[in-house]
């Protein structure tokens, strides 16, 4: 008996081992994401367009390895946390630890270095350079199959702003700017390129990730962000590329009208888009058969959209500003292809 209680509370120094082990036997999802990828990959592109080479003093504190803090904005992205949330979870977790390369009482970055980071990431457009790199990579191990491409867009909320009706006027007038001069710190955390918006009798306020997608691998080949406002079929033509020509287009009947038709056919492709029923008009039998053939392989999109929403834990972001949103919605995307990249090798 005194035995027992003398070894609680002690470490085994096979602790780890055995805790790793269990998580690993459990299905570890950082653990699968790491065995199929190197993120050595994004270094280039992370090194040239964040690190001072111009330099010359090496005094002060190391900086942290800049792809580590990348796979901190993908655990951000999966796990859906805070700069906060992520500093503590990666103290507190061992799952964490290893897929950064860390242990246990090396130093951890905290929120402020997590935010400074990203920040950086948004302001030179790196998040766009690192998704297309990370597509360009698919494209090679032949994982975009350009077989037929697939559009939608999923709302992406933020926190509802308790603005008064005059606030709210000059936002919607492009006027917001002029708000809060003499109040910079309530005017920091006031977004003004974020929109109200209704559907299905619900109400969204955010902003829209707007993406296509090989219908095959369900990779996110492009992405475009607005506002929650911007109608889906305005868009259209920001995602479509030359690599799409030839292919069919799949989409729900939100993306139909002439100007649409006549943008799918200036890029080549061969329209598959759902058609549209109208008062005193509604769609034939024939129409409606199309339609439910069309949508066996348009409901794939929606997959991609029920993945971020459960297993990444929403859609739900706190940014504030169009730019940020941008940043962050583009690492949501990446994330996802990243996961469906593990899925894919499985």
């Amino acid at each position: 008996m005194g035995n027992m209680y003398k070894s609680q509370g002690k470490k085994s120094l096979f602790d780890d081992h055995f805790s790793a082990a269990h998580l690993s036997t459990m299905g570890n999802p950082l653990e699968s994401i790491s065995k199929v990828i190197d993120f050595e990959i994004f270094r280039s592109t992370l090194e040239a367009r964040l690190l001072n080479t111009s330099k010359k003093s090496n005094a002060g504190a190391k900086p942290f390895d800049v792809v580590m803090m990348f796979k901190i904005l993908i655990l951000q992205r999966y796990y859906n946390l805070g700069d906060r949330q992520v500093e503590y979870q990666i103290v507190d977790r061992t799952s964490f630890k290893k897929f950064l390369g860390l242990d246990t009482g090396d130093k951890v970055p905290d929120e402020k270095t997590v935010w400074s980071f990203r920040e950086r990431l948004t302001q030179s457009g790196t998040v766009e350079d690192l998704f297309e790199l990370f597509v360009s990579h698919l494209e090679q191990k032949g994982l975009i199959f350009n077989e037929g491409q697939i559009i939608d867009a999923s709302f992406t909320e933020i926190p509802r702003q308790r603005n008064t009706r005059e606030e709210n006027k000059m936002i919607k007038d492009e006027s917001g700017d002029d708000l809060w001069k003499d109040q910079p710190n309530k005017k920091c955390h006031k977004d003004i390129d974020a929109r109200w918006t209704k559907k299905n009798g619900d109400t969204f306020y955010g902003y829209k990730n707007h993406v296509k997608v090989d219908a095959k691998s369900k990779i996110i080949g492009t992405y475009y962000v607005t506002d929650a406002s911007v109608h889906d079929s305005q868009v259209l033509d920001s995602l479509l590329t030359e690599k799409d020509e030839s292919q069919e287009l799949f989409a729900d009947s939100a993306y139909t009208g002439e100007e649409l038709e006549n943008t799918v056919s200036e890029h080549g492709m061969i329209n598959k888009i759902h058609e549209k029923g109208y008062k005193n008009k509604p769609l034939t039998e024939e129409q409606i058969a199309k339609n439910n053939l069309k949508s066996k392989t348009r409901v794939r999109v929606e997959h991609i959209f029920g993945f971020m929403e459960r297993s990444m834990n929403g859609m739900y972001i706190w940014s504030v500003g169009m730019p940020r949103a941008t940043a962050i919605i583009g690492l949501m995307n990446l994330t996802y292809n990243i996961f469906r990249y593990e899925q894919l090798m499985r």
